[in-house]
């Protein structure tokens, strides 16, 4: 029975020290239409990433994650990677014509 209990107790203070690692950010994402708003969500999805919700109106992103497995900047560098300026990182122009046409949002663009 003592075993029982101090293996409950490793257990649960490893749940809430696991709870203290959870952060929330919100950056500044480029985007137009529901086509980026799946793209620049999917992208936010790496490993520690729990939820990505970006707001097209606002053009916001804001991420709920594990702070001791990702960062901000890398979450921010893989949406570039999508194609998708943002505060942290400007994608490449290889990466931003990978994106749709009618997902174009920089300046001067055609829609």
């Amino acid at each position: 029975m003592k075993q029982i209990i101090i293996t409950l107790l490793f257990i649960t203070s490893g749940l809430i020290s696991s709870a203290g690692n959870i952060d929330t950010a919100s950056f500044e994402v480029s985007g137009i239409c529901n086509m980026c708003k799946d793209r620049i969500e999917n992208a936010a999805y790496i490993k520690g990433v729990k939820k990505a919700t970006w707001d097209k109106e606002t053009q916001m992103l804001t991420v709920i994650y594990k702070a001791n497995k990702v960062t901000v900047q890398q979450i921010a560098a893989s949406v570039a990677e999508a194609g998708h300026d943002n505060a942290y990182v400007t994608c490449t122009e290889e990466q931003y014509l990978k994106v749709h046409n009618c997902c174009r949002y920089r300046e001067n663009e055609v829609h």
